[in-house]
Formats: C-alpha cells, structure tokens, sequence
C-alpha cells in the first residue's frame, strides 16, 4: 500500500470522559488535586536523591528517572483532560494531536522499560546480594536508564510516521479524554490493518516482555522471601512486594487489556476508563509506593523538613534583631 498525506481533517474534537455536568465538577477536582500530588511527590524524590550523597545508589538513581518521567508522562495527560472536563468538548490540532500521542507512547514505553530495570536491580539486591555491586553499579545503572530513554523515544517512531498519513475524510469526534491510537484509528477512511497488526506487535513487545520479566523477578523475590528467618522481616518484605504488585498491576493490567488482548474493541467507554489507571492513578501511587514508603527516603525528607524549619526559624530571628 502507498501510503498518501490525504488528511483532510486538521483538527479533532476530544469528547472526554462524561457529559454529566455535576460529575465533571467532581473529576475536575479530583483529577486537579491527583496531579498535584502527583507532581509534588515526584519532584521531592527527584529533590531529595540529587540532594543526599547517600541516595546516589542504582535503586535510587533509576527512581529518579522513573519519577522524571511520571513528571513527563502526567503533564503530557492532565492538563489537557483537566480543561476537557471543564468543557462539553475540547479541540486539537491535527499535529498536536500527533505530538501529544507521540510522547504517550514514548513516555509509556519509558516507564516500563524502567519498571522492569527497576524490578531486576530488586532481584539482584534481595537473591543475588553478594554480586549486586559488581553487576550493578552507578554507571551500569545510567547507561541502562539511558537505554530505557532512548528505546521509549525511539519504538513509537514507526507507528506514528503511518498514522500520520492516514487520511482522516470523516467524523472529527474523538471519543477519549486524549490523543490515543485505537480511537484514531477508527476515525481513519484508509485500510488500517498494517498500522493495527504494527501496533499489536510492538505493544505486545514492550508490554507482555516487560510484564513476564518482572513477574519472573517478583516470584524469585518472593521464594528469598521466604527464607528469612524473622516473621516480622518477611512480614515487611512481603507488605513491600504486595505494594509493588498492585500498583504494576494497576500499570500493566489495563494496558495489556487495551493494546494487546482481543477485548480492546469491544467497549470505547471501558477503554477510557481503563486508561485512567495508568494515565492518573498509577503516577499518583508510584511516588509513595516505590519511594515515600522508603526508609532511607523517609530519613532524608525528615532531614530536608528539619533544615527547612531551621532555616526559617533562623530568618524570623535575624528579621527581629
């Protein structure tokens, strides 16, 4: 097939999650302080590692990262959906529209590929203790986050480029709260078997390999787990990996529902409530499930607070002599 620039359409009409005008005034509210916090949790982490020598460890350093790029992957999302529930509807321009699924796509495949480097430095820490510092060192573990970066940025390119060149000759109306394939696939006049088998392939690469790497991990840990001798350290251990699961479950789950399993088509209202975990709910939780809930994490952000107060203190004494 010869695929053609014949778009016609240089704008598209997002409809959003609902048209009940009280349930919007509640999601605005809800979706507003979820950003907020979200934004908040992520840069004291990022804060907080580049501020304490201590923290410039491999789980540490690829925290950041992670963090980094919920940052990225939450503001490419929310602003726009928190003006689109305010509204009965929300226009985009065409490329816009190309940019914002553009950076979805690279940011997800980002934050994946960091998810599944983060979960195996987490097995090399708890099963492989005594080879952990000469496997994974500060500069084995930059290079791997550069690679999660550039890969993420990288794997969307070939999809974007063909549906940049559908012809888009009908309806305007995109039924979603953002720019996402599936829904602008639907909108398109041309044949879109090739794109749709490219982008089952490609989101069955990153999503189901990443998905069984890091439940291969997690079942290790877990059998590590298991021998500790201490009922409250397993206990702990445990709490911790429970944690983790949900919110990798929260991730991964409705991805794989949406991208790769046959049931992607069946419902567009299930599809963009189903995307809300990943988009909204998980950058919410990451921050306190992998970091917040940290104890070395949680003595520097004490220390931060402490010397906040002194400082402070310090000016209002200065201020009354």
């Amino acid at each position: 097939m010869i695929w053609e620039n014949l778009t016609t359409i240089n704008h598209f009409t997002l409809l959003g999650l609902t048209n009940n005008s009280h349930l919007r005034s509640i999601l605005f509210v809800l979706f507003l302080s979820m950003y907020w916090v979200t934004l908040i949790g992520n840069f004291l982490i990022i804060f907080i590692v580049y501020r304490y020598q201590e923290l410039h460890t491999p789980m540490y350093l690829l925290l950041s990262h992670f963090s980094v790029s919920e940052i990225c992957y939450t503001t490419n999302i929310s602003p726009n959906m928190l003006v689109l529930v305010l509204l009965d509807h929300k226009t985009i321009g065409f490329i816009d529209c190309m940019i914002q699924l553009y950076l979805f796509l690279s940011l997800a495949s980002v934050e994946t590929f960091l998810l599944t480097t983060m979960s195996y430095d987490r097995y090399l820490a708890i099963c492989k203790p005594l080879h952990y510092h000469l496997v994974m060192s500060n500069t084995v573990c930059r290079r791997m986050a550069l690679v999660c970066w550039v890969f993420g940025f990288l794997i969307p390119i070939c999809p974007i480029f063909f549906i940049h060149k559908l012809h888009f000759c009908g309806s305007s109306r995109l039924n979603h709260f953002f720019c996402d394939s599936s829904p602008l696939l639907s909108l398109s006049c041309t044949n879109t078997n090739q794109i749709q088998f490219l982008q089952y392939f490609i989101s069955s690469f990153v999503l189901l390999i990443s998905f069984l790497i890091i439940a291969i991990s997690y079942v290790c840990i877990i059998f590590s787990i298991l021998t500790i001798n201490s009922p409250s350290g397993r206990r702990k251990a445990f709490s911790t990996c429970a944690s983790h699961l949900t919110v990798l479950g929260l991730f991964f789950i409705p991805g794989i529902l949406i991208y790769v399993s046959p049931l992607a088509h069946v419902s567009v209202a299930l599809n963009k409530w189903l995307s809300l975990f990943y988009t909204e709910l998980t950058p919410l939780l990451n921050p306190f499930v992998y970091s917040l809930r940290n104890r070395e994490i949680k003595e520097a952000l004490k220390k931060s607070i402490q010397a906040c107060i002194h400082i402070s203190l310090e000016k209002s004494n200065r201020r009354r002599i």
